[in-house]
């Protein structure tokens, strides 16, 4: 006679799991550019308010965590004085500006200098920066390019 040995199963379980943290991912492409904000162009002896929306770089990707509180700061640029100026290449000559979270352009929008601003989003999956700017044109200005180099700071 032969003799089977016996089988037996044995049933176990075990947990899974994961901890999602919130967070943002930032992605710009190389140089680290968000994008620009131009004016366009105008007559030196144009007065009055240019005003513009910030155009984001086409690689900048922008998402967070569904409900994270995101807020922007954008320093003074490189000619601050008691405002935002652009300066015109190889001189001194500056037309002033204004950075907005809004294109209505009112006070109670203005991104003061390295203020924290508070960003609301709809899809977390595809932000944007909100800032809109108006230089100052003075009628004086003598011809050339005007530009400025900002730092947006982003934080969670």
């Amino acid at each position: 006679m032969v003799v089977m040995p016996a089988y037996s199963a044995t049933t176990q379980s075990f947990q899974v799991g994961a901890t999602i943290t919130p967070g943002c991912s930032v992605a710009s492409g190389s140089g680290g550019n968000f994008g620009s904000l131009n004016f366009g162009t105008h007559s030196g002896v144009e007065s009055g308010i240019a005003s513009n929306a910030f155009i984001p770089n086409t690689s900048l990707e922008l998402a967070c965590t569904p409900g994270v509180a995101l807020s922007m700061s954008i320093d003074g640029g490189k000619n601050y004085t008691s405002i935002r100026n652009m300066v015109r290449t190889g001189s001194s000559e500056k037309v002033p500006y204004r950075l907005y979270t809004s294109g209505a352009l009112t006070a109670n929008t203005e991104i003061l200098v390295n203020q924290g601003v508070a960003m609301t989003y709809s899809n977390s999956n595809n932000i944007t920066l909100p800032i809109f700017g108006a230089a100052q044109l003075t009628g004086m200005s003598p011809a050339g390019v005007y530009t400025d180099q900002l730092t947006v700071t982003l934080s969670w």
